[in-house]
C-alpha cells in the first residue's frame, strides 16, 4: 500500500502550497490569505521509486469547540488518524507560536511518526531562528521553501525512509489471480454488493491485516476464475461470516484502486451522478486501471428517472466512455453474471499483448485511410509502432513531425486499435516519438 502523508499546521504556513509541491499539481488552491482550506484534499506524489497520497489539511486550532473551526479541527483530527507519517509545518518568519505547542501536544498523543517542516526558510538552513523551533520536541526542523522547492527533497527522503519502494506488478496477476476494487461513495451499494457476492459465491475468506487502516483482501472465485476483492465498504468478521459496514475513508479508495487490476465504480440510480463519483471516477482514470461501471438500484428507479440517469453519465463521467456499463440490483442480485463477464474482460484488455508488425500495419492502414493534417509545413508522417507498456496499454508510434498530430487524430488512432484488439474497459494511451531531422542540425 501506499504510504499516506499528511500536512498539519495553523494556517497560513504553507501547507497548500506544500502540497502541489509534493503532487507536483495546482489542485489544492493556494491564496495569500489564512483559512482557505477547509476540508481535507488528497494527491498522489511520487519520488524516484517510492509513490505516496498526499492529505492536505485546514489549519489545525485542536482546541476549537465551535463554528467552522471545529470543523476544520475534526477534518485534521481524521487526517492524521488515516496517515503513516504526518509532516507539521510551520512558518520560521512567524517565529514559534502558543498554537504550534498544541498542535505538537496533540500530535505527540497521536502517536504518529512526525517530521517539522519550517516552512518560508530560503536561504536560511543555517539560521538562529531554526533554533527554537527544536523546543516542539518533534525532532531536527527541515529548513524548506514550498514556494521555491529548496529543503523538499531531503524531507521526502527523512519521510520516506522506513517505507519501502513501490513494487508494481507489471505483468498482471499472480497465479492468476484479478485484483478487483468496488469504489463508489457510501450507501451506493457496496456492502449489499459484496454481502451477495460472499454469499453466493460460497468465499473462503480471510483478514490480510498490514495497514492501520484495517484493509481487507477476500479472496474468492468463480466459474474458474479466482479474484482477490480489495475492499473498501470496510469488511469485519462475525464469528465465521463476513459482514460489511458501510463506511467511507477517501484513503482507503485511493489505496485500493492502485492495489488493483481492475476497478468496479459503483452509482446509485435513485442519486444519479454526483460530485463524489465523479471525483472518484476521476481518479480511477488517472490511475490508468481497467474499470466497470455499475449502475446499482436500477430496479428502483422508473423509465423517466433512467433516461436522466443514462444522460447524466454520458455527460458527467464522458472521459470513462471506453468502461462498460451495466445495470444491476445487488439486492435482488439482477445482472451480476454479465458484470463478472465485463470485469475479466477489462482486465484481459488492460494486460492485451501487441506486437509491433500488427501496430505497425494497423497505424499504416489508418493513414491510408485517412491522412494526419498538416501542421505548417510538414505533414505528420508515422513510421511504425510497438507497445510500451501494460495496464494500462501503451502504444509507442515513432515517425516525424508528429508533434502535429492533432487530438483529433489520436482519437481516430486510438478508435482502431481498440476494434482490433477488441480492447473493453480500459484506458489506451498513445505516446508519439518524433526522430530528428539531420537537416535540421546547425554546422
Amino acid at each position: 500500500m501506499k504510504p499516506v502523508i499528511a500536512l498539519v499546521g495553523r494556517p497560513n504556513v504553507g501547507k497548500s502550497t506544500l502540497f502541489n509541491r509534493l503532487t507536483k499539481s495546482r489542485d489544492a488552491i493556494v491564496a495569500d490569505f489564512s483559512g482557505l482550506t477547509r476540508d481535507r484534499h488528497y494527491g498522489d506524489g511520487r519520488l524516484g521509486d517510492h509513490e505516496y497520497i498526499v492529505i492536505d489539511t485546514g489549519g489545525f486550532e485542536p482546541d476549537s469547540t465551535t463554528g467552522i473551526v471545529k470543523e476544520m479541527a475534526k477534518q485534521t483530527r481524521q487526517a492524521v488518524a488515516e496517515a503513516d507519517a504526518v509532516v507539521f509545518v510551520v512558518d520560521v518568519r512567524l517565529g514559534l507560536s502558543a498554537q504550534d505547542q498544541d498542535i505538537a501536544r496533540f500530535l505527540r498523543q497521536a502517536n504518529k511518526r512526525v517530521h517539522l517542516a519550517v516552512n518560508k526558510a530560503e536561504g536560511m538552513s543555517e539560521s538562529p531562528l531554526l533554533a527554537e523551533f527544536h523546543e516542539l520536541g518533534m525532532g531536527e526542523p527541515h529548513p524548506i521553501s514550498a514556494a521555491h522547492g529548496q529543503g523538499i527533497r531531503s524531507l521526502l527522503d527523512a519521510v520516506l525512509e522506513p517505507f519501502d519502494a513501490t513494487e508494481r506488478d507489471e505483468d498482471g496477476a499472480e497465479d492468476g489471480v484479478i485484483r478487483l476494487a468496488v469504489a463508489g461513495r457510501p450507501n451506493v451499494g457496496k456492502s449489499t454488493l459484496i454481502n451477495t457476492w460472499l454469499g453466493e459465491e460460497r468465499l473462503i475468506a480471510f483478514d490480510m491485516p498490514g495497514t492501520t487502516r484495517d484493509a481487507i483482501s477476500v479472496p474468492f472465485e468463480r466459474n474458474g476464475q479466482k479474484f482477490q476483492l480489495i475492499d473498501t465498504a470496510g469488511l469485519r468478521r462475525k464469528g465465521k461470516v463476513f459482514e460489511a459496514i458501510e463506511k467511507f475513508s477517501v484513503v482507503k479508495t485511493l489505496q485500493a484502486i492502485a492495489d488493483a487490476h481492475v476497478v468496479l465504480l459503483l452509482l446509485d440510480a435513485t442519486q444519479g451522478v454526483t460530485d463524489q463519483d465523479a471525483h472518484i471516477a476521476g481518479y480511477v482514470l488517472d490511475s490508468g486501471r481497467a474499470v466497470v461501471i455499475a449502475v446499482n438500484k436500477w430496479d428502483a428507479v422508473d423509465s423517466y428517472q433512467r433516461e436522466q440517469l443514462e444522460r447524466s453519465i454520458e455527460h458527467r463521467l464522458a472521459f470513462l466512455k471506453f468502461a462498460p456499463l451495466h445495470h444491476i440490483s445487488a439486492l435482488k442480485r439482477q445482472g451480476l453474471g454479465k458484470l463478472w463477464d465485463s470485469m475479466a474482460d477489462a482486465y484481459a484488455s488492460a494486460y492485451r499483448k501487441m506486437t509491433t508488425p500488427v501496430l505497425t500495419r494497423l497505424v499504416h492502414e489508418a493513414v491510408e485511410h485517412q491522412q494526419p493534417k498538416r501542421a505548417g509545413l510538414s505533414r505528420p508522417k508515422l513510421r511504425y509502432a510497438h507497445q510500451g507498456g501494460q495496464n494500462p496499454p501503451i502504444v509507442v508510434i515513432h515517425g516525424n513531425a508528429l508533434e502535429g498530430v492533432t487530438e483529433a487524430y489520436r482519437r481516430y488512432l486510438e478508435g482502431r486499435i481498440r476494434a482490433h484488439y477488441k480492447l473493453v474497459g480500459t484506458p489506451l494511451k498513445i505516446e508519439f516519438k518524433s526522430q530528428a531531422n539531420p537537416f535540421n542540425e546547425k554546422p
